[in-house]
């Protein structure tokens, strides 16, 4: 079983968040694993995404259990 998910307060500018939003849909996302995504992005393109990270969680809906 994978460690227990950090949860993240985000105050965001709202056209951000539609572009966001608008975004994720087209990409079959939803906001949180979108916003994951880039982070993750910037993260290796920085050089910095640590090496122990898991990795990004599969699409679609948690297995049942």
């Amino acid at each position: 079983m994978s460690p227990e998910r950090k949860q993240v307060l985000l105050r965001i500018d709202p056209e951000v968040h539609d572009a966001l939003s608008r975004w994720a849909g087209d990409e079959l996302r939803s906001v949180n694993a979108h916003i994951e995504m880039l982070l993750r992005q910037a993260l290796t393109t920085a050089g910095r995404m640590p090496r122990k990270a898991g990795p990004l969680p599969r699409r679609g809906r948690p297995p049942a259990g």
